[in-house]
Parts: structure tokens; C-alpha cells; sequence
């Protein structure tokens, strides 16, 4: 369970020498979201996270989706044991709206956006962007590395794990 506990903090080095280069704003990986995901060892707790709530096959769809995935760090950084809780069967509902709390409907590149915007999530709340010195910013977490593209989507990875209003 411990592994569940830090899956989405990394540095824009390591997310960038990952992903093949399209330029120098946009990486691209032929694969969907979900493969993405798994071919990266720093996104392991959202993978395991994303197959406990039984949303491959929703990632695994068409889309276009953008999701802002947090890494192992980024869920390491949640109170003890609020992985583990989530991960429990009887809360699977809550899990799932704190992941799909992650993914907006469509594909959104960072040059769309805009500082204040506000999106809907496929959860149903807002996530506010906000850019401050160079960076763009998700609610409370910071985009480490930006304009990853899969096949049916583009993904910004995040520092932080968002929360929906609840």
C-alpha cells in the first residue's frame, strides 16, 4: 500500500527525458492515456488508483481528454492513510470523484490557458487555472510538465492531487 502512497511528483527533467520531444511545449507518446500512464513509473498510484475506481476502459475511449495527472509524490503528500482509505471497495465512489475530479472533457494545451479559467470537470465541479511566474497552476497544484499527448487526449502532470468540493 505504501506504493499507492507517492505516484505523481516529478520534475519536468525526468517527465521531459521520458516523452519524445514534438517541440519544445508539446511531448508525444503514441499510446492512450491509460498506456501513457503505465509506461511511467512515477504515475504507478494514479494507475492503480484509476484501475480500483474501473476507469481503464473510460480513459481507454476516444475522448479527447486532458487530464491533469498527479504523481506517486503528489499522492504521497496526502494525510496518512487517505490513499489506503480510498482504495477500500466501500469507498470506490469517492475515489472516483476525486479522479475523474482530474479529467476535463475535451483537449486542452497549455497555450489555451488562460490565468482565472475556470473548467468543468467529468466529476462535475470547476478547477480554476490560474499562470503565476511562468507557471500554470490547477487549484492548489503546480503543472510540472506540460502537453503530454496520448492518442485521445493530451496530459499535464501535477504536483498536488486536486480535491473536488465535497
Amino acid at each position: 500500500m505504501k506504493k499507492f502512497g507517492s505516484i505523481l511528483l516529478v520534475a519536468l527533467v525526468l517527465v521531459a527525458s521520458s516523452f519524445t520531444t514534438k517541440n519544445e511545449n508539446v511531448h508525444e507518446i503514441e499510446a492512450d492515456i491509460v498506456d501513457l500512464a503505465v509506461s511511467q513509473d512515477f504515475l504507478s498510484t494514479l494507475v492503480a488508483a484509476v484501475k480500483a475506481g474501473d476507469l481503464v476502459d473510460v480513459l481507454k475511449s476516444d475522448g479527447p481528454f486532458t487530464v491533469f495527472a498527479p504523481t506517486n509524490e503528489a499522492f504521497a503528500k496526502l494525510p496518512a492513510g487517505t490513499v489506503e482509505n480510498l482504495l477500500k471497495p466501500e469507498n470506490k465512489d469517492k475515489l472516483v470523484a476525486v479522479l475523474t475530479y482530474h479529467v476535463v472533457a475535451g483537449k486542452v494545451l497549455s497555450s489555451d490557458l488562460k490565468d482565472g479559467m475556470k473548467a468543468t470537470t467529468v466529476q462535475g465541479s470547476e478547477i480554476t487555472i490560474t499562470l503565476k511566474d511562468g507557471k500554470a497552476m490547477v487549484n492548489n497544484a503546480t503543472v510540472t510538465a506540460a502537453d503530454v499527448m496520448a492518442d485521445n487526449g493530451v496530459v499535464h502532470v501535477i504536483d498536488t492531487v486536486i480535491l473536488p468540493p465535497m
